[in-house]
């Protein structure tokens, strides 16, 4: 049940301003860094260096702090066309990252599905809620980041408003010291005059506020009405309130505050979400912090990236064990098809595409290569073979065949898409391969391989990794044959006395599905 505190301001775990009371669980963060490989875990030494530097922050004399705001329904495209000054000043002096969501039969664009993504840090697929019904959630396993804080460190202050009350009630457990459903009554305005009265009087550690009246006038109005603009700048003017209440905290300047603001999903230009359209499918993560550059814009982001990163922020190390999707955004690596992003281009076939929507090319990142030697003649020029594509263009192509639940690939990912390649006329069979450079394993007995894939199988489709041994023959280590979507792994044994690895992915089809691959990581 919901801790109804709104005249309590007091912390119920008091100290000090300015002392911190955490615990930085660095013994979890040396056994990450030590320990093997997994398909949750890829950039797990990347995790725990972030905790060792949140410890160093703190033992330079400044305690960490997490503040997220999530604005109901709000769109990142639309705060900049409103002309919110407080967003934008979070924005000018931190991270901005626009992303992108799953549709059904993952979960529907709703508030249920969007919050439980960004308050557990994995996908919908696991926490398993899928609308705002909350039928059979999953949450005891996959927890709110708040309670996993508590669980962490109890001696820690974590606090909960929201104006849309399941959040409160449902998302976050009742391990959270105070959890605060607005009365409608007050709606935004009380839920805002709590979170500044905490910050002000008390000293939290974690504050998670949620304000809902942007979701309001976008489901009143449409996200392209004047009436939504409005509505961004009087939840701007809130923004501005509860970040000058942290800013004006007397031990501010001992404290070391990570601010994130976020959406869980976005909204039609007339008004509405829940269905599969891009405009719904809209969200984004702003973070201000030490660890964020002023001004700096990032096309990897997800979601659930939010919670590790406010983990990370307290020192409090990912277990592997918890499976989270996330990954602590300072700790994110780009892989090389990320560097393809200036080399995209605009549609050639595709007419469900806009003409400025830059995002395909066929041409491999350096020490990549295609072989198409195979592979039939024809077809939509797009996906002749393996290319490289975002989420935006992807998708827009043709809309609810599944490819909105490709959520594990960030940035710039390869495709093998046999079913729209087929949607021109072409002959012959699709068949292509993407080839890997060669990586040195001189010495090693196993070497491991590490992919984010996601392959939707259907007929005679196949998908089929194979290992190339110093320039020698091909041998299959993995083929996929059903529904595959997330992380995985691969321990190579290496032949006695080779010295080079090279991975071929082979995609063969006719009108059938496709083959997401991202993020390969070797050795």
């Amino acid at each position: 049940m919901t801790q109804h505190q709104e005249d309590d301001v007091t912390p119920q775990n008091p100290a000090a301003p300015g002392l911190s009371r955490r615990g930085l669980l660095l013994g979890t963060a040396a056994a990450l860094a030590a320990g093997p490989l997994t398909a949750t875990a890829a950039a797990t030494p990347a995790r725990a260096a972030v905790a060792t530097a949140a410890a160093t922050t703190a033992a330079a004399g400044r305690t960490p702090k997490v503040l997220l705001i999530g604005l109901d329904g709000t769109m990142l495209n639309r705060i900049k066309d409103a002309g919110a000054p407080n967003l934008t000043a979070l924005i000018a002096g931190g991270l901005s990252a626009a992303s992108s969501l799953y549709t059904n039969p993952m979960a529907g664009t709703l508030s249920g599905p969007g919050w439980s993504t960004v308050a557990t840090g994995v996908w919908p697929d696991k926490h398993n809620v899928k609308d705002n019904n909350f039928t059979a959630p999953n949450l005891t396993a996959y927890p709110d980041f708040l309670t996993r804080v508590e669980t962490a460190d109890p001696a820690l202050s974590t606090y909960v408003v929201a104006s849309w009350a399941p959040i409160a009630d449902i998302i976050c457990s009742g391990r959270v010291d105070t959890r605060v459903a607005t009365p409608s009554a007050e709606y935004d305005n009380g839920t805002t005059a709590r979170a500044v009265a905490r910050l002000r009087d008390g000293n939290p550690d974690v504050v998670f506020v949620h304000l809902d009246n942007v979701d309001n006038a976008g489901h009143s109005s449409g996200s392209a009405s004047q009436a939504y603009l409005t509505a961004i700048r009087g939840v701007d003017a809130q923004v501005g309130q509860i970040v000058a209440a942290v800013r004006g905290r007397a031990g501010y300047a001992q404290e070391d505050w990570l601010i994130m603001v976020t959406a869980d999903h976005g909204h039609t230009p007339t008004g509405g979400h829940g269905g599969s359209s891009w405009e719904e499918r809209q969200t984004f993560v702003i973070a201000n912090g030490s660890a964020f550059p002023a001004g700096s814009v990032r096309h990897d982001v997800r979601m659930v990236d939010i919670a590790p990163t406010a983990l990370a922020h307290l020192g409090i190390a990912a277990d592997p064990a918890w499976n989270l999707d996330g990954t602590p955004i300072p700790a994110l690596v780009p892989d090389e098809f990320d560097a393809l992003r200036p080399q995209l281009t605009g549609r050639v076939d595709e007419t469900g595409i806009a003409a400025g929507v830059l995002g395909f090319t066929r041409t491999p990142p350096a020490g990549w290569s295609v072989d198409n030697s195979a592979m039939g003649s024809g077809g939509v020029s797009e996906w002749r073979g393996w290319s490289f594509t975002t989420d935006e263009f992807w998708t827009k192509t043709q809309r609810d065949q599944n490819r909105e639940l490709n959520v594990r690939s960030r940035g710039v990912f390869a495709v093998a898409d046999s079913d729209e390649w087929s949607d021109k006329s072409f002959s012959g069979n699709y068949d292509s391969t993407l080839v890997s450079p060669e990586y040195p394993v001189a010495g090693r007995t196993t070497v491991p391989v590490a992919f984010t894939t996601f392959y939707r199988p259907e007929g005679a489709q196949s998908a089929r990794v194979l290992a190339v041994w110093d320039g020698g023959a091909p041998v299959e280590v993995k083929s996929f044959t059903t529904d595959t979507n997330g992380r995985q792994r691969l321990d190579l044994a290496v032949p006695a006395g080779a010295s080079r690895l090279r991975l071929r992915f082979r995609y063969t089809g006719s009108n059938n599905w496709y083959w997401v691959l991202d993020n390969v990581r070797v050795g």
